[in-house]
């Protein structure tokens, strides 16, 4: 803080307080490197604390409010409420009252474990199974279209796109969730 700052008494060398005020606001204003970063953290979960690792179980937090993905669903599923007791230490986070009393959850979120077993078997059809059968799919539409192209005296051209995707089935990355 400046001498002048300090000055006890009204002197012609002492500025007025609205030149500091001004300082002071302006430098509490956001640059857009701020904002961005700001925005970034939008997107974040940090209201959620990361659930520890259950030996032999895949562990998550599930939503009480979807009703396309509800709780219900997800039991048939094979997924299993934890209890406070299966991870120490998290007695703080066991739901008081209502339907899910003696659970861990925050809010309207439930924490949910499923077998390991279970959850490869689940990844593997979603993300390995699933876009290969897409893949033969496009492929003999394809394949499809350029026969008839043929027929009618004409021939089909392939964009990068489905010539990348025609590699990628000749040679098929091994399962990692198997």
């Amino acid at each position: 803080m400046s001498d002048e700052r300090l000055k006890k008494v009204l002197g012609e060398g002492r500025e007025s307080r609205s030149a500091y005020d001004r300082a002071a606001t302006e430098s509490r204003e956001l640059s857009d490197d701020d904002r961005v970063e700001m925005f970034r953290q939008q997107f974040i979960q940090a209201a959620l604390p990361d659930l520890p690792k259950i030996p032999g179980y895949h562990t998550c937090w599930l939503t009480t409010t979807n009703p396309r993905d509800s709780i219900q669903a997800r039991i048939r599923l094979g997924y299993e409420p934890i209890k406070p007791e299966e991870v120490p230490g998290w007695e703080y986070a066991s739901i008081k009252t209502g339907e899910w009393m003696g659970f861990i959850g925050v809010n309207e979120m439930l924490a949910f474990k499923l077998p390991m077993a279970l959850y490869k078997r689940y990844m593997q059809a979603v993300h390995y199974d699933a876009p290969n059968q897409e893949e033969e799919r496009l492929l003999g539409a394809t394949e499809s279209m350029r026969e008839q192209a043929e027929r009618a005296g004409s021939r089909l051209v392939e964009g990068d796109g489905m010539s990348a995707i025609r590699e990628s089935a000749k040679v098929r990355a091994p399962n990692e969730w198997a």
